[in-house]
């Protein structure tokens, strides 16, 4: 089957879980035997062309047109995907195209209408959880969305969650979402690494703890209620150290607020960080704390399930479907810094439990969420949609 996938973002252009779930899908699919056609914007120093070693066909686009608003820049450059598109369809003969959120919805709908093909939609969030739709530009985006939805033969939700959020506010019929979750690539996190340059690397020593946060720095993922957690934890344990990898345009709030806590040198911002790095990290931490408030699926949760690390995560969305509390991981309540710092100190107290989990959520990880499972799903719902 030959399959168009568009996405805004695909490795090495990373900004939020988009592109690990595409790459996971697109190597799996591809293993599967399936030609997949992966659409996507450029990044400096990469080709605009390369097929990868599982046969995975990039094609990188330049938006020719810039413009300071981004919601603009985004209808300017689904322009140039279209075209490139509708090039390479003059000697590919697509099956079905695979959109992912709104940001390649335009581009997406206006190939479908051209070739008569299907279009698969995943929603990966909304703009209404995310942020609410409260201005002319949110109203835009959560009007693409509707639009996509409405275009797509069959719409994708990685979490129970999400379909119920996506159904009942564009009001789609229950029997057009599919649910599909979300994969990871556990053969990554299978190496050994030096823990203690690795920690080193970010100050901290040997003895003592490191709690890791990993998201955009952005107000959904709940970041300054790991904060104010900080003294807490460090009441407790004063040989704590807070690692938050990421970038976004809250870091600069964030940063102001750790300095508010009295105990900001435990605390380092990392910003953006290599993919090998984070990898490194992840299996160096003692605790992976995830505070989100708003999360369709949590990608980051199964990360650290699949590294081997204790995850502590707030009760909300698809991170309270793919965690059993205290079996596989630690639930706490959302938006409540004592709460979190609670399920941090549970895990630090209790290294024989935290190693309980740890075996528990790799179980979980290898019989629910392989990328190999997941994309028999999907080529599933392509069949279906292509009939």
């Amino acid at each position: 089957m030959k399959i168009g996938m568009l996405t805004w973002e695909y490795p090495p252009r990373i900004v939020g879980g988009i592109a690990s779930h595409c790459l996971g899908l697109a190597r799996a699919l591809a293993d599967l035997r399936h030609e997949v056609h992966i659409f996507t914007l450029d990044f400096p120093g990469t080709p605009a062309y390369e097929e990868t070693e599982e046969g995975v066909k990039i094609y990188r686009v330049a938006s020719e047109l810039g413009h300071p608003n981004f919601l603009t820049w985004v209808l300017l450059f689904n322009h140039f995907i279209e075209k490139r598109i509708a090039d390479v369809s003059q000697n590919v003969k697509f099956a079905v195209l695979h959109v992912h959120d709104w940001l390649t919805a335009p581009s997406g709908i206006a190939f479908k209408r051209s070739i008569g093909k299907p279009m698969v939609l995943t929603m990966h969030s909304t703009e209404h959880g995310r942020s609410g739709v409260h201005n002319p530009d949110s109203s835009t985006i959560d009007g693409l969305e509707w639009w996509a939805a409405y275009e797509a033969s069959k719409v994708i939700t990685t979490s129970d969650s999400m379909k119920s959020e996506v159904c009942g506010h564009f009001r789609l019929p229950w029997e057009k979402v599919e649910i599909i979750p979300n994969a990871v690539d556990s053969d990554k996190y299978h190496g050994s690494v030096d823990r203690g340059a690795v920690r080193a690397r970010y100050g901290v020593q040997p003895h003592e703890k490191l709690v890791l946060s990993v998201g955009r720095l952005v107000p959904q993922k709940g970041i300054e209620y790991l904060i104010q957690a900080v003294p807490n934890v460090a009441w407790r344990f004063p040989e704590a150290k807070f690692v938050i990898v990421g970038e976004g345009w809250y870091r600069d709030h964030l940063q102001y607020l750790a300095g508010t806590t009295g105990q900001s040198w435990r605390i380092n911002f990392t910003g953006f960080i290599p993919d090998h790095e984070l990898i490194a990290l992840t299996m160096s931490a003692d605790v992976l704390a995830i505070s989100s408030i708003y999360e369709p699926f949590g990608i980051v949760a199964l990360e650290g399930m699949a590294a081997g690390v204790p995850v502590v995560a707030s009760q909300v969305g698809g991170l309270a479907e793919i965690i059993e509390h205290d079996k596989t991981g630690v639930l706490v309540y959302s938006r409540n810094p004592d709460s979190l710092a609670w399920g941090i100190k549970h895990v630090l107290s209790n290294p024989d439990h935290a190693r309980w989990l740890v075996q528990n959520a790799r179980e979980t990880v290898q019989k629910a969420y392989s990328w190999k499972a997941i994309a028999k799903r999907t080529v599933n719902l392509y069949r279906e949609v292509a009939r």
